[in-house]
């Protein structure tokens, strides 16, 4: 089997009916699927469960999608040729998310409602990605989500939500931020939060010659999370599930991976194919794991549009 047969024959299977039926208790049925272990990462703790109740409960009551929201940043990190546009590891991820929700979708008419919340006007800031970079990549996300609709249940909608929609103005936004950092000490940072900003920042001219650049971007970091969340869009939302790769520090996200196998957030690193019993396995590779890899390149072309989706990474064992 060739890469490009492995990954249409995947996609073919997004389409095959699972035949499940509602339960009597259809909220408790939900709430269990949403929490299928076959998917779920990482445990959940109490709150977050109950959270998870009170949204289906109230989704189910007035008959509307169960909404699933997931936060991740509106660029492909600028280390990897794949960058700006989407590759592999979003579709690979899309999939994945289908999956985890399909069954939801066949036994709850009203459907999945799943939102990428995608950080943006902070990118240019923080990360020093032009904004060129970012509507590429969002583009190029957007048109992997349109493809996949098609192999997608019909009450399972998929939509990007920028961060930047939920201001009035890009003053308002910075005035904000400003204001926010104006009351936040420098962090003290640990070795690996300070990779985490070597790994996402693109170094200036000017980087080098301030030794807590690490520290101040950390800092402007915190003061975006603060604005973001008196935004008032995900958090604490009595109609709203987080979703997540990972674990966050709150505990209020279901954390998913990227595939059945990966955790490494998609919009970082890049998808590959992994031989598995004369078949494969779709896996995101993290920047780290990609430099260590050993791995061939297949042609791929099952339809999506973009510079990425014409060959894909095998590995090699």
């Amino acid at each position: 089997m060739t890469a490009e047969q492995y990954i249409q024959s995947e996609l073919e299977k997004l389409k095959a009916p699972l035949d499940l039926r509602p339960e009597a208790d259809l909220e408790a049925q939900i709430v269990r699927l949403l929490l299928s272990k076959k998917f779920r990462k990482y445990s959940a703790n109490d709150a977050l469960i109950q959270h998870i109740k009170d949204v289906v409960h109230n989704s189910v009551s007035n008959n509307q999608p169960i909404n699933l929201t997931f936060l991740h940043g509106a660029y492909k990190l600028w280390r990897l040729d794949e960058s700006p546009e989407a590759d592999w590891a979003e579709l690979f991820a899309l999939m994945h998310y289908t999956k985890y929700v399909k069954p939801i979708c066949e036994i709850y008419e009203p459907g999945i409602w799943f939102d990428f919340f995608v950080d943006d006007w902070i990118v240019e800031i923080m990360d020093n990605i032009s904004p060129e970079e970012i509507d590429a990549y969002i583009e190029s996300y957007q048109k992997t989500i349109d493809f996949l609709k098609a192999y997608q249940p019909t009450n399972l909608k998929m939509t990007i939500t920028r961060v930047s929609s939920c201001f009035t103005s890009r003053d308002e936004f910075d005035k904000k931020l400003a204001e926010k950092l104006s009351t936040l000490p420098l962090p003290e940072l640990s070795e690996s939060a300070a990779k985490t900003v070597e790994l996402n920042v693109r170094p200036t001219e000017t980087t080098a010659l301030d030794p807590l650049w690490r520290e101040k971007i950390f800092q402007l970091h915190n003061a975006y999370l603060g604005i973001k969340s008196e935004a008032g869009y995900h958090k604490n939302r009595p109609d709203k599930i987080l979703v997540f790769n990972q674990p966050l520090p709150s505990g209020t996200t279901i954390s998913l991976g990227t595939t059945k196998s990966s955790i490494a957030k998609f919009w970082v690193g890049v998808g590959a194919l992994q031989p598995s019993n004369g078949s494969y396995k779709m896996i995101v590779l993290s920047p780290s794991q990609l430099e260590s890899a050993n791995y061939d390149w297949q042609d791929a072309n099952v339809g999506i549009e973009g510079k990425n989706f014409s060959k894909i990474r095998t590995l090699q064992s």
